[in-house]
This record gives structure tokens, sequence and C-alpha cells, in this order.
């Protein structure tokens, strides 16, 4: 037996989606996520062929759940990005026509 191409990978880049999106910023683990979903599917192809050749298939199962855990948080991120700097914009708009003293 031999170990399934790109295991490893797709847990790493799952691994680095979540860790991209809480420590640095959104976009890093959007990219990650996507990277380790894409390399998933195709290691996924490859262990369909013929699944008693490989070895390592949790891990491309593991790594595809934490890549879409990581595209979540990216999305939440987003999500309270975009609300914040609303909410600063608000603040700012207020004061200027006079609504916040």
């Amino acid at each position: 037996m031999q170990k399934l191409p790109n295991s490893d990978l797709v847990l790493g880049m799952g691994i680095a989606s979540i860790i991209g999106t809480l420590i640095c910023c959104g976009p890093f683990g959007a990219i990650f996520s996507i990277i380790g979903l894409i390399k998933a599917n195709e290691a996924e192809r490859v262990w369909q062929q013929n699944p008693n050749e490989y070895t390592g298939y949790d891990n491309v199962k593991t790594g595809r759940v934490l890549s879409w855990i990581g595209v979540g948080l990216a999305v939440i991120m987003l999500i309270l990005t975009i609300v914040y700097f609303g909410f600063i914009y608000a603040l700012i708009m207020g004061a200027q026509n006079g609504y916040i003293e």
C-alpha cells in the first residue's frame, strides 16, 4: 500500500485555513481553504479509482472538514468586518451631520 497523494497537503491546508483566519485575517484562511478543498477532491478521485491501494484517506476527510470550517470562519470574519466598518462610518456621518455631539 502507498500513501495517497496530497493527503498530508489537504490536512495542512485545512489547519492553515483555520489558523490563518483566526490569527491573521479572513482572506488568507479562505485561500488556504479553497486550495485544501480542491486538493481534497483530487485526492478523493485518486482514492476512488483504487481504494485498496492507498492509505491516508482519513487525512483527506479531516482536511476537508477543517477547510470547510476555515471557509465558515472566513465568511464570519468578513461579515464582522463589514459590520464594524459600517458602524464606524455611521458614527462619523452622524457626528458630521450633528446627530452626535
